[in-house]
């Protein structure tokens, strides 16, 4: 039948997920980094995944697809586990993270291991005279969060880009594919949390070192909600 279903544009997709997250039914799930719409028969075609998408990569198109399965998306709904949030978004689910603490007496200040400003990938230029062989790290906003000693772990002795897939406007991957491609950048270290809509910082960085042409020594490394390094 002919019927009005979704149609995800690979070209903008960012990666980021939220689209998979509002879809309800279970329709479009991430595969290799990007959304991909992998049963169409569990697309309504209401649209609930459109204004989740922050780069405009979801319209509408009318083709030959098989009818919706309301039917098939319940079952399917049924035998997921764990369930789902209401608002579907793994990354807002809130827990209390409970720690055992020691008491450390110690008179030194924590130091910054900040080597340039500004930080956020959306400001920082494409060239700086920092990027001159510079190791790069590119991470998630919430990681410094979530990793107690992120300073020494990943900001000392690199220059630091941040950003949120989900909240920032856009697609990093062009900023910095400039950024890799003009500047002598010797490698680069991504940071993300778990959670499904920080794929979008990775899969920016990974495409953006693909298109840059220079082959660049790389790494990711994924940070838990409770603080640990999970790979």
């Amino acid at each position: 039948m002919v019927r009005k279903i979704v149609k995800i544009d690979e070209e903008k997709c960012n990666g980021c997920g939220a689209c998979a997250a509002a879809c309800h039914e279970g329709a479009i799930e991430m595969v290799n980094g990007k959304a991909k719409l992998t049963r169409e028969d569990y697309c309504d075609g209401l649209g609930d995944c459109l204004p989740a998408c922050p780069t405009g990569a979801i319209t509408f198109e009318m083709r030959e697809a098989p009818e919706y399965d309301e039917a098939a998306v319940n079952r399917a709904k049924a035998q997921k586990q764990p369930k789902t949030l209401p608002c579907g978004c793994p990354g807002t689910n809130s827990k209390t993270i409970k720690r055992e603490h020691c008491q450390v007496k110690s008179s030194a200040p924590v130091t910054s291991q900040l080597n340039q400003w500004p930080v956020q990938i959306k400001l920082v230029p494409v060239n700086a005279p920092y990027f001159d062989g510079a190791n790069l790290l590119i991470a998630a906003d919430c990681t410094a969060y979530a990793y107690g000693d992120f300073h020494n772990r990943f900001i000392k002795n690199r220059i630091t880009l941040i950003g949120c897939p989900k909240l920032d406007e856009g697609d990093y991957a062009e900023k910095l594919t400039a950024i890799i491609k003009n500047n002598d950048i010797k490698s680069v270290t991504i940071v993300r949390m778990e959670v499904p809509c920080c794929g979008g910082i990775e899969n920016a960085a990974k495409r953006a070192l693909m298109a840059s042409g220079k082959f660049i020594p790389w790494t990711v490394v994924t940070i838990s909600t409770d603080g640990r390094i999970v790979e």
